[in-house]
């Protein structure tokens, strides 16, 4: 497999990546409060966005394995906070060295693990070269099945040989009920 970079997916590469991004994060949205899969337009956008750059990690034969995006242009990204970032760590953000990841999507088969750990060298790559930071997210019940933090956190220690990571926010969601007020 290899990654190719890109500022733009059209045509039948963009149903491809379309098929495998909607397959791979489909079924959160009955298991996460906020919904990770954009609709079709607004991933037509995003594929359209030279401010992103895609990540497509390709078999031999050209077969879309995994899909990320990522981009230096915080306000690219619709719902994070550039002046979150601008005001953490200045030098970094005015200097365009703060990387964001929208998603890492993967096939569901055996290939999956290749792929995502041929992402995100790719994107660490991206980021090392400049010095960069490298922020991302994902829902409490991703982390939970998949360990994604320490799972990150590992591949990039095993990269870099040093990597510190801090959760930087987090969201919580709550529910009130009222059993007996009927």
């Amino acid at each position: 497999m290899n990654v190719k970079i890109v500022d733009q997916v059209q045509g039948e590469l963009r149903e491809a990546a379309w098929t495998l991004y909607s397959e791979a994060f489909a079924d959160l949205n009955a298991l996460a409060v906020q919904r990770h899969l954009m609709y079709r337009h607004e991933f037509d956008d995003v594929m359209g966005d030279a401010r992103i750059a895609k990540y497509l990690c390709l078999d031999t034969d050209d077969t879309v394995r995994g899909l990320s995006i990522y981009t230096n242009e915080l306000d690219a990204v619709p719902l994070i906070s550039p002046a979150y970032f601008e005001r953490r760590w200045p030098a970094h953000y005015a200097e365009g060295r703060i990387w964001y990841c929208g998603f890492v999507a993967t096939q569901a088969d055996s290939r999956a693990a290749t792929a995502f750990g041929e992402l995100v060298t790719q994107m660490y790559l991206t980021a090392a070269a400049q010095n960069g930071l490298i922020a991302l997210d994902f829902c409490n019940r991703t982390d939970e099945v998949r360990h994604m933090a320490r799972v990150v956190r590992l591949m990039l220690h095993r990269l870099s040989g040093d990597v510190k990571a801090q959760r930087i926010d987090e969201q919580q969601y709550w529910l009130y009920e009222f059993p007996t007020a009927a």
